[in-house]
């Protein structure tokens, strides 16, 4: 049995390689992988003594020749190609370990020059890896130091490898090349004219790894999947650990990112609870069991069969208290031994366990997407992720009255929310706490309505409250309808052709307004 190995990534070849050759595998190589081999006494053919050509052109020429292609293409079950090898004096190659240019890692670094990403394209390992995966029934093809211990645990085992093995590692070297020119026509076909690089490339092409399939999707009769980036920034819900429950659903995937992407936003222990994709509830407290509780207060209706997310540990207190009623999903950085005692015996609840972000000043760090992406008819709309984060020094104070820290408090909280809420969105907030939700509605002073109607329907009471709007008021009535019913500082972005109407309102009312300069529309 013959084994090329050509990687540029030379982790843990060193050893593999070894274990090869005790296993009486002849070993070829290239370059600097050949080198490494030799120098550590094991007996390797390069492959210009193989071929009879020294590598030429800086490297870019080495493998590109009958001898070492037609070692990786020959079929052996077709006594034609067998004698044709023969005829040229051409040993099969049995085993390819190849790991290409990194070219990804190349074009990532800061100050990248067009020369760089060139020359870090792969040429020669593409195409023998292509070569190998094409006659995997004949050929085992590895292109990830991950593959090592499984295929010679195989081999030393059986001496070959398996039928479904050889397949499996073809469908990975497959995957790889296709990522690997993705990243390759994304990055170029991002390059203007002028030579600036476009965040948005000429061709997109998206790069997805399965994670499971789904039961349905959005509806029984659909059938779904769900996948992930090829790296996930962390923090992100792809990166959940499920310790307990059924199966999630598409629809608890979408309502657990809504729920999760909203309270890792907030510092002091904070819990949300989803419905629909909207929040019904969000509140920030001493521990969870006070976040928890004042969210649910906002609106128990919409709490049952909800989704919640908490930035904290849930501890044995507050699983209790929420063991009270039904949810789909709970999510938390971590449980402690007492809160995983008491969802044991509810074993349909589905507990996921997350990490949070580290944080930092990307969106990777925050553990949020940079570009988002939204199917429409045989197209995609592409767009930066509304990760815009509101601060007090962004404010702009409108109104004659002014507000005081409280209010300011109040309105920042309210704002973070808002974000979250579908348009047209309005949110009543005090006391770190929301106290009324109006969603997704045609008409913003629709949404104020509903809002105040939800929280009279809790029993809440609205005087003194704070109130976000997620995008301007077109007219005042409805700044009219909050004022109404009890809100007395208002969070608005502005921008409208009446804002002196709107805000002359707001004065006539003698309520507090504070503009951000920033919609959030979630549509």
């Amino acid at each position: 049995m013959n084994a090329l190995i050509s990687v540029s990534d030379k982790t843990g070849v060193l050893e593999f390689a070894q274990a090869l050759h005790a296993l009486g595998i002849k070993l070829l190589s290239t370059g600097g992988t050949a080198k490494l081999l030799a120098d550590a006494g094991l007996p390797v053919t390069e492959v210009a003594e193989l071929t009879g050509f020294p590598e030429m052109l800086d490297g870019r020429v080495k493998t590109l020749h009958p001898k070492v292609h037609g070692g990786l293409l020959a079929r052996r079950d077709l006594p034609e190609h067998m004698a044709a090898l023969k005829t040229h004096g051409i040993d099969t190659i049995d085993l390819l370990v190849v790991n290409l240019y990194p070219f990804e890692a190349t074009v990532a670094k800061p100050g990248c020059t067009l020369e760089d990403a060139i020359e870090n394209i792969d040429i020669g390992g593409p195409a023998m890896v292509r070569s190998a995966a094409k006659n995997w029934q004949d050929v085992g093809v590895l292109t990830d130091a991950s593959q090592y211990a499984g295929v010679l645990a195989e081999l030393t085992d059986d001496g070959k490898l398996t039928k479904k093995t050889r397949f499996a590692l073809a469908v990975a070297a497959f995957n790889r090349i296709s990522l690997y020119d993705g990243a390759i026509s994304d990055y170029l076909s991002g390059i203007a004219d002028d030579g600036s690089h476009s965040q948005f490339a000429g061709q997109s092409n998206g790069r997805f790894i399965k994670v499971q399939d789904l039961r349905y999707g959005e509806n029984s009769h659909q059938q779904a999947a769900l996948y992930r980036d090829l790296h996930p920034a962390p923090g992100s819900l792809v990166t959940a650990k499920q310790l307990q429950g059924k199966e999630l659903s598409y629809n608890n995937i979408g309502d657990s990112d809504a729920a999760w992407e909203c309270v890792k936003g907030f510092s002091q222990p904070a819990c949300v609870i989803v419905k629909h994709a909207n929040p019904c509830g969000v509140a920030v407290g001493a521990n969870a069991l006070e976040a928890y509780s004042k969210a649910f207060e906002t609106d128990p209706s919409s709490a049952f069969g909800g989704i919640i997310a908490l930035n904290c540990t849930l501890d044995g207190a507050a699983a209790l208290q929420i063991s009270k009623q039904f949810v789909e999903v709970l999510m938390a950085p971590a449980f402690t031994p007492e809160a995983l005692e008491v969802f044991k015996n509810k074993a349909n609840v589905r507990l996921l366990q997350i990490d949070l972000p580290a944080g930092g000043e990307t969106p990777w760090a925050q553990g949020r997407n940079a570009v988002d992406i939204k199917r429409v008819g045989s197209g995609l709309l592409m767009q930066t992720a509304d990760n815009h984060e509101l601060l007090l020094a962004d404010l702009k104070v409108v109104s004659k009255r002014q507000p005081t820290p409280a209010q300011l408090e109040d309105l920042l909280f309210a704002w973070k929310v808002a974000k979250y809420v579908k348009s047209n969105a309005i949110v009543f907030c005090s006391g770190g706490m929301t106290l009324g939700v109006g969603a997704g509605q045609m008409s913003r002073v629709d949404s104020a309505r509903i809002a105040s109607i939800k929280a009279a329907n809790a029993g809440l009471v609205l005087t003194g409250s704070a109130v976000a709007s997620d995008a301007f008021f077109p007219f005042r009535d409805g700044l009219d309808v909050v004022v109404d019913a009890g809100a007395t500082s208002v969070i608005q972005p502005g921008g409208s052709m009446r804002d002196e109407e709107v805000i002359a309102a707001a004065n006539e009312r003698d309520v507090v307004m504070v503009l951000t300069g920033v919609r959030h529309f979630r549509h």
